[in-house]
């Protein structure tokens, strides 16, 4: 049986496709139209997801939307999609559900407890579910607009950054400050309740002002609300919003043996480790593409599950679902271009050519294999360099990302080489998480720490991506340390990079070094 899922219909549109309950392909609109946030239909994920599966249109058996605008657009999209897929029934999902079901039936439990929460999806904004035995059931539920992740949306505006956008920067940057306002933001979401309710003396989420924070916020924080915010108040005030919206989802999430997580908040990679060393859960699996995105994969498993009423599962495994690209696919592109390039022969010799490189002190964009699903590179679609580069963090920051100095970079370690470096958990394969260096190796990665000891970890498998865990191993014995800096091979504003094209333009419009795109290299 063949399904397609379309989610992400107001914003961060994607689609994918599950053949007899494994997931095929799954591919954001965005990273082929190379405009950020892109929703609606999906069309180009559409066609991309049907071409790696093989399969014509006429094929599909079923094809799962997650719920557009209510129910009152429903039957047009019901005729628009019988007209694509003639063979195919229409299920429409309700937000939520598909959320829930991108955690659960994508996570190795059998048995969970799985929390969703996002900004708003349908009428709702989270909910409390548990899973058993392939059945999925809401437990509590949150109604718009009392959500926390709305007061951190509005809290991003308020700092100077985009709403449904920047809220990772809000996060990285309550690293810098103190909490000073937590009780304050705590009593805006109703205080120490189990579910939260907003206050609207303090915040009108209707109110179309950026922020919509009210004059009694201003004087609780001693503001003059037309003036700019100094940056130690901003940092204290992104300070204070994490720790209280963490506060709150904790005692949302309450305890249980084993978590899953998916919507928006699960993107935010503190809160994850709040969870994990929370002491309340046992083991937590977090949808690594928790976001609006991630609701096409989520209705494919509720379609599959609840729709069909099948019990095979096949969980997720791993996240290289996009497109992929032959040498004589790149050569015809390069020749296009007219550009100069070298043919690297073997795996070893393109590794062994990235490692000289990394170790002179390059900047290394890194394109191979399947696209990453979701907005975190995991080795297939990366920028890389050296820890023992003295000017890595600044180069990446300053010459190519052209991003904020308190946004820090990931460090990419094989499996086997993690206990040695790091602390780090099971959601550091995805980096869904923050970890911690040991003290020994803290002056090591001095540039990528987030605090005195806190870092971002990406654990490797051999399994999961095994030239990139080469990559690591050869880097290892020619320095003797097994770990490289990652981040997404983007530049400022722009989604991941998905075909050789793209990694062309990017490579000549930025300070990158080398380009090793298949088997092929680029430099400057």
């Amino acid at each position: 049986m063949l399904l397609l899922g379309i989610g992400g219909w107001q914003h961060d549109g994607a689609a994918a496709v599950m053949r007899d309950g494994r997931v095929l392909a799954a591919i954001e609109e965005e990273k082929l139209s190379r405009e950020a946030h892109r929703g609606g239909i999906a069309s180009r994920a559409v066609q991309a997801c049907l071409a790696l599966a093989q399969a014509e249109r006429a094929e599909v058996d079923c094809v799962a939307l997650v719920r557009p605008l209510g129910s009152s657009a429903d039957n047009s999209f019901h005729l628009l999609l019988k007209a694509q897929f003639p063979n195919a029934r229409v299920v429409v999902i309700d937000h939520h559900d598909a959320h829930a079901a991108s955690a659960y039936y994508a996570s190795p439990f059998d048995s969970a407890s799985v929390l969703t929460l996002d900004r708003q999806g349908d009428m709702r904004c989270g909910a409390v579910w548990e899973g058993r035995d392939g059945a999925l059931e809401s437990v509590e539920e949150l109604y718009a607009p009392d959500s926390p992740a709305l007061v951190y949306s509005r809290a991003t505006e308020l700092l100077g950054f985009r709403a449904g956008r920047e809220e990772h920067k809000v996060q990285w940057l309550s690293l810098a400050g103190e909490p000073r306002f937590r009780a304050l933001f705590a009593d805006m979401m109703g205080g120490d309740s189990k579910v939260p309710r907003l206050d609207h003396s303090y915040f009108d989420p209707y109110r179309p002002k950026p922020g919509a924070f009210s004059d009694k916020f201003y004087r609780a924080v001693g503001l003059d609300p037309a003036a700019d915010l100094s940056e130690p108040m901003r940092r204290d005030l992104a300070a204070s919003v994490h720790a209280a919206v963490s506060d709150a989802i904790l005692r949302l999430a309450g305890s249980a043996d084993r978590l899953c997580i998916a919507g928006g908040i699960g993107m935010n990679a503190l809160l994850i480790q709040a969870l994990e060393e929370s002491g309340r859960f046992g083991e937590i699996f977090v949808q690594p593409a928790s976001g609006n995105a991630g609701t096409a994969v989520g209705s494919l498993y509720h379609a599959w599950h609840k729709v069909f009423k099948r019990t095979e599962r096949a969980p997720l495994h791993d996240l290289f679902l996009g497109p992929e690209y032959r040498s004589e696919a790149i050569k015809q592109i390069l020749d296009n271009c007219k550009l100069r390039f070298s043919y690297l022969r073997t795996d070893a010799e393109l590794v062994a050519s990235a490692v000289e490189r990394l170790s002179d002190e390059q900047i290394v964009a890194w394109f191979q294999g399947r696209m990453e699903f979701g907005p975190r590179a995991l080795g297939n679609r990366s920028l890389l360099a050296s820890p023992l580069n003295p000017y890595s963090t600044e180069n990446l920051n300053v010459y190519i990302k052209r991003r904020e100095q308190f946004r820090k970079f990931a460090a990419s370690v094989p499996e086997e080489a993690v206990d040695d470096y790091f602390e780090a958990g099971p959601a550091a394969r995805y980096l869904a998480t923050v970890s911690r260096v040991k003290p020994a190796h803290r002056q090591t990665f001095q540039s990528a720490l987030l605090d005195a000891e806190r870092i971002r970890v990406h654990v490797v498998r051999k399994s999961d991506n095994r030239l990139y865990w080469e990559l690591l191993q050869e880097a290892g014995r020619v320095s003797g340390l097994p770990v490289l800096y990652n981040t997404s091979f983007n530049l400022f504003g722009e989604p991941l990079v998905s075909d050789p094209r793209a990694a062309v333009r990017s490579f000549y419009a930025s300070g990158i070094d080398a380009l090793f795109v298949g088997h092929f290299l680029l430099e400057k």
